[in-house]
């Protein structure tokens, strides 16, 4: 099933269940210009998350308007599997651990 356009859902990866939420739309900052979309995971019952943070689009950058988010279960698993294999452990204890990964969450 396909979580097209929603802000928050659940997800199966590798026999594990993880809750996914977008915490930040793509915006501008005076400072560092345009910001990609920010996602929140958490495993579940576990205690530490993780936040994957894309790229702005490249339309943004252009000077184009903002488009639909494109948000689905293939990227936020690429995401999933991107931040485990950079080393979070959902079931450590600690702050949230931050993953920068690209357009397509690797």
């Amino acid at each position: 099933m396909q979580n097209m356009h929603n802000l928050a859902g659940s997800i199966d990866v590798d026999g594990e269940s993880y809750e996914w939420e977008l915490r930040r739309e793509p915006q501008w900052s005076d400072i560092d210009g345009w910001k990609g979309m920010a996602i929140a995971l958490q495993q579940k019952d576990t205690q530490r998350g993780a936040l994957l943070e894309f790229p702005p689009p490249k339309r943004l950058l252009k000077g184009l308007q903002r488009g639909r988010l494109q948000i689905n279960d293939a990227i936020i698993a690429r995401g999933i599997r991107a931040a485990l294999e950079a080393g979070w452990e959902p079931t450590s204890r600690g702050k949230p651990m931050v993953f920068t990964v690209d357009a397509e969450g690797n």
